[in-house]
């Protein structure tokens, strides 16, 4: 069985999972934890159910979603994934992270790469790895099919879809990756966002006021 626990951190209130198995073997995927305390909560939980944390992975690069990166491959002794059009955007957080209040913040690198149509292994699970750009050139999404759970970061939420106007943006590609990547999943699958609650495909196809059925034309 697949599990998935929900932090909240930061000021950007930026979604950061752990993503275990049964056995307690564990990716960690968006860290955003920037404080202390933060990062005391993330480690009291993998500690506290005991968890084996193999990968770091970034679904993508923006600062909120990899503030804590270097700690966490220093911490746990992990490689950091990412996909290869998302190198630019990691790189760039170090330039910009001052000018939002991160005078800390410590760069990382990536040490490998993930590509579209890959299976990641997550002990006894797998999850199928889906190219979403549009928010980040090179965005990615987590699908595991067995439990219908998906990791989505900032493409689809509830009732919204991830912002287009940052550096690598593309709105319209965003639409069109939605509806032929996401919406191709079924209407149970449960979309854990970047940022807010829970929602799931069948309720977003027909609410989504980007694109859903009653989309705004």
């Amino acid at each position: 069985m697949l599990h998935i626990k929900t932090f909240t951190f930061n000021p950007f209130q930026e979604n950061t999972y752990l993503v275990y198995d049964d056995q307690g073997e564990a990716v960690l995927i968006d860290p955003g934890c920037h404080t202390g305390q933060e990062r005391a909560e993330l480690e009291g939980f993998i500690t506290s159910q005991n968890l084996k944390l193999h990968h770091l992975l970034n679904t993508h690069c923006h600062i909120d979603h990899v503030l804590g990166n270097a700690w966490a491959k220093k911490r746990f002794g992990i490689p950091l994934l990412i996909h290869k059009n998302e190198l630019p955007v990691l790189k760039s957080v170090e330039v910009y992270a001052p000018n939002y209040g991160f005078s800390g913040y410590e760069s990382s690198e990536a040490d490998d790469f993930l590509e579209e149509g890959q299976v990641f292994t997550i002990g006894l699970e797998s999850m199928k790895i889906i190219f979403v750009p549009g928010h980040a050139p090179g965005h990615l999404v987590f699908y595991h099919e067995q439990s219908g759970q998906c990791i989505a970061g900032d493409t689809l939420f509830r009732g919204s879809i991830g912002r287009t106007d940052l550096p690598g943006g593309n709105h319209t590609l965003l639409l069109a990756k939605i509806k032929s990547e996401l919406f191709s999943l079924p209407d149970e699958t449960i979309i854990y966002p970047g940022h807010g609650p829970e929602t799931t495909i069948g309720y977003e196809k027909i609410y989504n006021p980007f694109v859903g059925e009653r989309a705004i034309q």
